[in-house]
């Protein structure tokens, strides 16, 4: 693999240049070798301009999911692990996939360990599922461990899809009737006001409120979609801010309806990620430490984390859970029984079956609720339109006869 580096000489004189290398770090090795001292080097990959490596340099968590099941085939048919990735990295039909494979492959050449291979590709696979590996590898259960990356990933895809395909629906009818609206606004509504303040009758408020929002429409509109641009341009960087993720957090709770889904959510995602860890072997600590960063919520995040610090002090999972009004008292409970019971494995799993199917449920109750709501909208946003524009006209027609 190709490296192209930036680097300054003992004297500070300026290289730069191409190196052929392994890895990464046999690259910066070599130029050490030269006397070099490296400022910056990345693959000719990475090197692709900006946009190719915004839109088209994504992996699919569904290709993960695939990548996974077939990675647990490979082990249970006693392939090695460096065999398994060099098989994979030449079949995905992915060719993104197939570069960060290709990686991969070349880290285990150079003697990496699975998990340390799979870290440097951040951007594919997550802290829960690098971790997961790692207690895979420590445990010689790597079968198992993909397994359970697999059945994990699958579900979190399902989930996500189902979620995403309910809203494709409304949103597109939504988004088509503005569009609809602006075009009368901009187009049908001034032609339409002209001849009705010309006939000089007198307007009702409703219509003059109609024929402002058209005038605002026509003679500020791009300042408006430039407004508009700059205003999500800002809400965009606001959430991936820490400061802006926790605003966008308490917004998500304290919406009606929806902040009930996204509370069933995140249960069930901390259920699931726990039991998955603890059936892999990895100690409860680091199980807890590693589901506050992959739960995706700041305030379940702030919940893990000092819940994670009260186990630590020798206090039990569940009793530690129960300090927290976002966890249900009946989850602690539950995680107490298993506690005592020796099963608190089986007892997430059961927990995490609990909340999707509630999760799921909220889900359709949503789309119920969302579709009679958008009727009522856009019925009253036409009708309003409508007898905005015909009254006056009809009330012109009467005039004339």
């Amino acid at each position: 693999m190709n490296y192209i580096y930036s680097a300054v000489t003992d004297k500070g004189e300026k290289r730069e240049g191409v190196i052929e290398a392994v890895n990464q770090e046999l690259a910066i090795a070599g130029l050490q070798r030269r006397g070099l001292i490296v400022t910056t080097i990345k693959s000719e990959e990475a090197a692709k301009k900006w946009f190719e490596i915004t839109l088209f340099e994504r992996v699919p968590l569904k290709d993960v999911v695939i990548l996974s099941r077939q990675m647990s085939t490979l082990f249970e048919a006693q392939v090695s692990a460096l065999k398994a990735f060099t098989l994979l990295s030449e079949n995905t039909e992915n060719p993104v996939l197939g570069r960060k494979l290709s990686s991969i492959v070349s880290d285990l050449q150079a003697g990496s360990s699975i998990a340390g291979a799979l870290s440097k590709q951040g951007d594919v696979f997550s802290d829960f599922y690098i971790n997961m590996v790692k207690a895979g590898e420590e445990s010689g259960k790597l079968t198992q461990v993909f397994s359970y990356l697999a059945d994990y990933l699958d579900r979190q895809y399902a989930l996500t899809t189902k979620t995403k395909n309910a809203l494709v629906y409304p949103a597109f009818v939504i988004g088509v009737f503005f569009v609809v609206m602006t075009l009368m606004f901009t187009v049908i509504v001034p032609k339409l006001s002209a001849i009705i303040i010309e006939s000089g009758q007198d307007i009702p408020i409703y219509t003059k409120v109609v024929f402002a929002i058209s005038a605002l429409f026509v003679n500020y509109g791009v300042f408006m979609l430039i407004f508009i641009a700059i205003l999500v341009a800002y809400i965009i960087y606001l959430a991936r801010s820490a400061k802006g993720k926790a605003v966008l957090d308490d917004i998500k709770f304290g919406t009606p309806i929806l902040g009930n889904l996204y509370r069933k959510l995140y249960l069930a995602r901390i259920a699931d990620n726990m039991d998955t860890m603890l059936s892999s072997g990895i100690p409860i600590v680091r199980a807890i430490e590693i589901t506050g960063q992959v739960v995706g919520n700041k305030r379940y995040e702030t919940v893990m984390r000092t819940t994670m610090e009260s186990v630590k002090a020798g206090k039990a999972f569940s009793l530690a859970l129960a300090e927290h009004e976002e966890i249900p008292k009946l989850m602690s409970q539950i995680i107490r029984v298993g506690e005592e019971t020796g099963s608190v494995g089986s007892i997430l799993k059961m927990l995490a079956k609990f909340y999707n199917r509630e999760v799921d449920q909220a889900i359709d109750t949503l789309v119920g609720l969302i579709e009679p709501f958008m009727i009522v909208f856009l019925g009253l946003g036409v009708g309003i339109l409508l007898v905005s524009v015909l009254v006056p006209i009809y009330n012109i027609a009467g005039g004339i006869q």
